[in-house]
């Protein structure tokens, strides 16, 4: 009984936190990989441009920098707190020949200064979003986007929201913020 209980639970968390098997990290969001239709989507809805500096906060392997930085010429920053993950970010930029354009820092996203950013995406749960926005709402300029795989920001409506169709167990809510 205690095995189908444990088992129950890990589906529990695969099922809220995405669709893949959570990795956890030494923060306090589980590192959960976003797969590449996800990431192209939340892109384009974000309509980044190679004029545009993203930050990533919770950049994991570094997939959404360096697909960016690949499709779109764009530079960019991703946050991580995890030391190991930051290293294999870097490792994925190298190989993928994206190096120049973008870094990924060892550092709390709730401590880093997103002002220089135009477009900041997020892979983050409810909670932690919530103690984000007040950073970002101070911090990001007019006209910057705000892209979210899967979770919303409290108290901020989306501009836009889109549904991708995932596995058996999840889809994919991309959401929009637009700073005004």
């Amino acid at each position: 009984m205690k095995k189908l209980s444990i088992v129950m639970t890990a589906l529990a968390m695969i099922y809220a936190t995405g669709c893949s098997i959570p990795i956890y990290t030494s923060g306090e969001v589980p590192f959960v990989p976003t797969p590449p239709e996800v990431v192209d989507r939340m892109l384009e809805m974000a309509r980044v441009t190679k004029n545009d500096v993203i930050y990533d906060l919770g950049s994991g392997d570094g997939i959404i920098l360096i697909r960016a930085a690949k499709k779109y010429g764009v530079k960019g920053v991703g946050i991580e707190i995890d030391q190991d993950l930051v290293l294999e970010a870097r490792r994925n930029a190298f190989r993928e020949k994206v190096e120049h354009l973008v870094e990924f820092r060892a550092q709390d996203a709730l401590t880093v200064d997103v002002s220089p950013a135009t477009v900041v995406t997020l892979y983050m749960l409810p909670e932690f979003n919530a103690k984000l926005r007040p950073i970002l709402e101070r911090q990001l300029r007019p006209g910057s986007r705000v892209v979210s795989h899967d979770f919303p920001i409290e108290s901020w409506a989306p501009d836009e929201v889109e549904v991708i169709k995932g596995d058996f167990l999840h889809d994919h809510t991309v959401l929009l913020f637009e700073i005004r």
